[in-house]
């Protein structure tokens, strides 16, 4: 059992979790509220910025061209290709995508995106990867078993959404962060080992918690925002 196999496999309790959850489920229905949709695609639209610029600092730490031309398709990919499952949720909501961006982030989104930034800044390449894997290998396992449970065609509402995330671009993206992972592991002490183990549970448990924050339209507990 490889790195990224055994990391999968100590945290499947918590892609359990995320199948379960009612949000992917809704998904999965084609019934789940205007609000938390919004809510989800105002968080998830500073989130892949964000995600943007630690594919930046990962690539900026690569060694080789190799690794800086993947991070560099990578940060192409997000930019221009992952608005598409976004739209599909604000087609469905009678909202303008534009409408939905550069709104402040609610406290879970800006945990994950603070945990993240901690160690593109102050980790090792490895570090980084665990931390960033869990958002692609999550998404494709989630269209995986929406497809298997629920048969989407194409009048499905969230056809595009789930049929995007079973995509080939994803699990391009999830073999090659996984790669990149076992590669780093196998090249680390045992100490280093245990800092990509913690970042990717971390991430785990956040995009748990980022499905629950836009079910539940988490917001700050006072008036003012959260700044980003």
């Amino acid at each position: 059992m490889n790195f990224s196999e055994q990391l999968r496999k100590e945290n499947d309790d918590l892609f359990q979790m995320i199948f379960a959850h009612p949000f992917v489920q809704g998904v999965g229905k084609g019934d789940i509220s205007k609000e938390a949709l919004a809510h989800y695609i105002k968080a998830d639209y500073e989130y892949l910025n964000a995600f943007m610029q630690i594919y930046g600092i990962a690539l900026s730490k690569s060694q080789d061209r190799e690794d800086i031309a993947y991070f560099f398709d990578q940060i192409k990919f997000v930019l221009h290709d992952e608005i598409h499952p976004h739209r599909n949720f604000c087609e469905h909501i009678g909202v303008e995508y534009e409408a939905l961006q550069g709104h402040s982030l609610p406290p879970t989104a800006d945990h994950y995106i603070k945990h993240m930034m901690y160690h593109a800044q102050m980790g090792s390449s490895g570090e980084i990867i665990g931390a960033l894997l869990p958002c692609p290998w999550t998404y494709l396992e989630i269209g995986k078993k929406l497809v298997e449970q629920y048969q989407p065609d194409e009048s499905h509402p969230f056809y595009d959404w789930i049929t995007f995330y079973t995509g080939e671009e994803i699990e391009h993206t999830t073999n090659e962060l996984r790669t990149r992972l076992d590669r780093f592991a196998n090249q680390s002490s045992l100490e280093e080992q245990e800092k990509m183990k913690e970042a990717f549970r971390k991430s785990c448990q956040l995009e748990l918690k980022f499905w629950e924050m836009a079910y539940t339209c988490e917001e700050w507990p006072s008036a003012e925002k959260g700044n980003r």
